[in-house]
This record gives structure tokens, C-alpha cells and sequence, in this order.
């Protein structure tokens, strides 16, 4: 693998094929929510597996780390879900701004990016300071994985209170945290999770892992996107086929968080990609294989 690298986004390449695109100084509306992004994502085949700024939720850009509610903030883009009044147009939509690399790194088989964030509200105060690394490896047989490991730190002077719509009154709407935002060709494409399970009443719904099975448009093709958090994790899944493919490992979904000031979040997860449709044995086989 190799690292291509201009003043604005990094891609990772495997070959001829990019793999990720990194967007790490994003130009938008604030009314998006500024922050950094990945697309277009890619399978091994080439074939790209994220959508950008869909004319549904023009804040949903590819793969990025959001939050929907911190103490009446809004760092996701959009409007905010406001208890009795449903989605509202307000003047808190913040930033997640890219301070440095720390480390970028290829080594042929492995390619690991860590980065400093600092979190701004729309106001101009600073909130929070991010760790984060992405890395992509074990690419293999069809597939490849992206760890997405983040450390969130209160520099405010109070708690901040994490949570969702969920939280905010409005039913089966927990979405906050690390959110992919699937190609509309997608739409209908098949969910698989842990025990069994499946489909749209995985909404809301704990487990260590969820896939989903989607077909692309003008090739013959699908592809697998495996989403496995680390054991003890406190996921719960937003997860939609209709009227849009989304996923989302949700870390409060129904109940909010609180980060006391000076204490650190800490958040990982993986997504393994591949470029066929897996059933559930090879999916549950692969979702085995991850160790931490």
C-alpha cells in the first residue's frame, strides 16, 4: 500500500485502486457541520461504498465521526431534535477542526494515520481535544479493514452531556458516533448481525457486531461492510436499509453519557470491506477472527 498527500485530504492506495479518501481540512456550510471525512471509500474491485452530501441529509458525507447532542450542541450538521418541537434550524452547529498529524506511516502491508482535533461550538468555544488514528490493514482475499480508534477529551470547565435524539424524546433515533452513510444503490440491501439476527429490528437493538449486504449499480457486483466493536463496548445499533443505507454503532442511543471535565472518552471500532456478497457464515466467521 502506498499514501498520496495534498494540502487538504491523504488517500490510501492498494495498487492502482484508492482505498480511502481522508478529507481533513473539509470545505462546507457550517450548516453541515464541518469535519473531517472519508470519501470515497472503495472495495478492493474499486467499486465505492459511500455516499457524499445525498440530497436527503446534505451533512452526511461518507464515513465520519459525529455527535448529535453534546450539552445543546450540535456537532453532526443539520438541524437539532428539540423535545416537543421535532427538528430545528438553530445557531449550534459545530466544528471538528484538524490541528496536526502525529504520525503517518506505510509499511506495505499496513497504513496508520493518528491525528489532533480540537472541537469548536458555533459560538467559538473549545470543547473538546481528539486523538484520533485511523489505520487500514489486512489486505486480503477481497477485503480490507479500517480501525477507527478515538480518544475525546473535556477541556471545558463543566461536564458534557452526550446524547442523541433518542435521548431528546424522538423514538428509534439514537444516532451519534462514528456514522457511515451507504450509496444509494444500497437502499433495500440485507442486514446480518450477531445471534441470528437481522434486518431493519436490529434498530436500537445491542450486539458485538453488524453487517450489511449491498449491490452497486452499473457492475455486476456487492459488497460486505462488517462493523465489529471491541468486546465490552456499549454499541447500540442505528441501523436503516430504507429509505436510506446507513450504520451507525451508537454509544448513546437511549441513555446519555457524561464526560466529567478533564476525563477522556475513549471509542473504537472496525470496519472490514469486501468486495462480494457474504452470507452469514463467512460474515460470522470473519466477525470471530477480531482481536483488540
Amino acid at each position: 500500500m502506498k499514501l498520496e498527500h495534498s494540502a487538504d485530504a491523504l488517500s490510501v492506495l492498494a495498487g492502482d485502486v484508492e482505498l480511502l479518501r481522508y478529507v481533513f481540512r473539509p470545505v462546507m456550510d457550517q450548516f453541515e457541520g464541518p469535519k473531517p471525512y472519508l470519501h470515497p471509500v472503495r472495495t478492493l474491485a474499486g467499486d465505492v461504498v459511500t455516499a457524499y452530501r445525498p440530497h436527503d441529509h446534505r451533512w452526511h458525507k461518507g464515513i465520519q465521526m459525529t455527535a448529535s447532542h453534546v450539552s445543546g450542541e450540535n456537532f453532526w450538521g443539520g438541524g437539532s431534535y428539540v423535545r416537543g418541537q421535532g427538528y430545528v434550524d438553530l445557531p449550534n452547529v459545530g466544528t471538528m477542526r484538524h490541528e496536526e498529524f502525529t504520525e503517518i506511516t506505510a509499511d506495505g502491508d499496513r497504513v496508520r494515520i493518528a491525528e489532533r482535533l480540537t472541537w469548536h461550538t458555533q459560538g467559538g468555544a473549545h470543547w473538546i481535544d481528539e486523538n484520533r488514528t485511523l489505520t487500514v490493514h489486512d489486505v486480503a482475499d477481497g477485503a480490507w479493514t479500517l480501525t477507527f480508534i478515538t480518544s475525546l477529551r473535556n477541556v471545558r470547565d463543566a461536564p458534557l452531556v452526550f446524547g442523541s435524539p433518542t435521548t431528546n424524546g424522538r423514538e428509534l433515533a439514537g444516532y451519534t458516533g462514528l456514522f457511515w452513510r451507504g450509496p444509494r444503490s444500497f437502499t433495500g440491501g440485507e442486514i446480518v448481525a450477531s445471534g441470528g439476527r437481522g434486518g431493519e429490528a436490529m434498530m436500537g437493538e445491542p450486539g458485538p457486531w453488524l453487517a450489511f449486504v449491498g449491490r452497486h449499480d452499473e457492475v455486476d457486483r456487492a459488497a460486505t461492510l462488517l462493523f465489529v466493536d471491541p468486546p465490552g463496548a456499549r454499541t447500540r445499533w442505528f441501523v436503516r436499509s430504507n429509505p436510506f443505507p446507513a450504520v451507525n454503532p451508537s454509544f448513546a442511543f437511549h441513555d446519555e453519557v457524561v464526560l466529567d471535565a478533564g476525563d477522556t472518552l475513549d471509542l473504537a471500532h472496525r470496519i472490514v470491506i469486501a468486495d462480494t456478497a457474504w452470507d452469514r457464515d463467512r460474515i460470522e466467521a470473519h466477525a470471530r477472527e477480531q482481536t483488540w
